[in-house]
């Protein structure tokens, strides 16, 4: 049985799963979908085709589903936000729906962490068990791969891809691509080295030192990265290694690093 506050306005047409619990002056509109053990405090806004994932909590005046802010977008769109299981959105975190040029679709995964003031644009694609400290913000169609870390006041541009396992320091700005398991701080962000505590607290110590070997070929070298990554992946076995080199193959907006021999 939901727990649903008299000041809350439900839309005829949302659908509101089992254990459900809705705090003051919430409001969820038609299309929307709350799953089970979902939590929405008080004076927060569900509109539009949005799906909240079972076991998520969204903490107060957050705002999930909003139209894009995209000068192209008109109010017929078929245009949705989809959240996975277990994430906490907390106090003003603002995400907003797709656009039809971008796919339609702005996604969270499963057991995200987004912190008081951040934002997650149109069609950006976040993976799971992301961490967004405060104030961190996401321009148009980024994407951020899981288990990555951003740091509080941080930008990034549109387009950008972070791949998984990175850390983004805080205060950065970053507007290249940042390659799986690497630390890019600064403004503007270049890759400062592996994101050491993050690969250590998941990977085996084989996997840990095949990330080291290939780092310093990638980035040590004389050689450019993209050929670089091009012959690493002629005989590498390691598929952590692989990932890394993929990533820097098929970036379109180019990796930001400062060479150091």
């Amino acid at each position: 049985m939901s727990d649903i506050h008299v000041s809350a306005i439900i839309e005829d047409g949302a659908k509101i799963g089992a254990n459900v619990k809705i705090g003051a002056f919430v409001y969820i509109s038609s299309k929307s979908i709350i799953e089970d053990g979902v939590e929405i405090m008080q004076g927060a806004g569900v509109y539009g085709d949005t799906v909240i994932g079972e076991g998520t909590k969204i903490y107060p005046y957050a705002i999930i589903g909003m139209p894009p802010q995209d000068l192209g977008h008109k109010s017929e769109d078929d245009v949705k936000v989809r959240i996975g299981k277990n994430n906490i959105l907390r106090e003003f975190v603002t995400v907003n729906a797709g656009t039809l040029h971008g796919g339609g679709t702005t996604k969270i995964g499963d057991d995200c962490f987004i912190m008081i003031y951040s934002h997650i644009a149109h069609d950006c694609q976040v993976g799971d068990r992301v961490i967004m400290a405060n104030n961190a913000t996401l321009a148009g169609h980024v994407k951020i791969g899981s288990h990555t870390v951003i740091g509080g006041m941080t930008p990034i541009h549109q387009f950008v891809h972070i791949g998984e396992g990175c850390m983004i320091g805080g205060a950065s700005a970053v507007s290249q691509d940042i390659p799986p398991f690497c630390l890019a701080e600064g403004n503007r962000a270049v890759v400062k080295g592996l994101n050491a505590v993050g690969i250590k607290r998941r990977f085996e110590k084989d996997d840990i030192r095949a990330l080291q070997s290939a780092y310093g070929k990638l980035f040590r070298s004389n050689e450019p990265i993209k050929e670089a990554a091009s012959e690493l992946m002629k005989n590498e076995k390691n598929e952590k290694v692989k990932q890394m080199c993929t990533f820097i193959l098929e970036t379109k907006r180019g990796i930001p690093y400062e060479r150091k021999n």
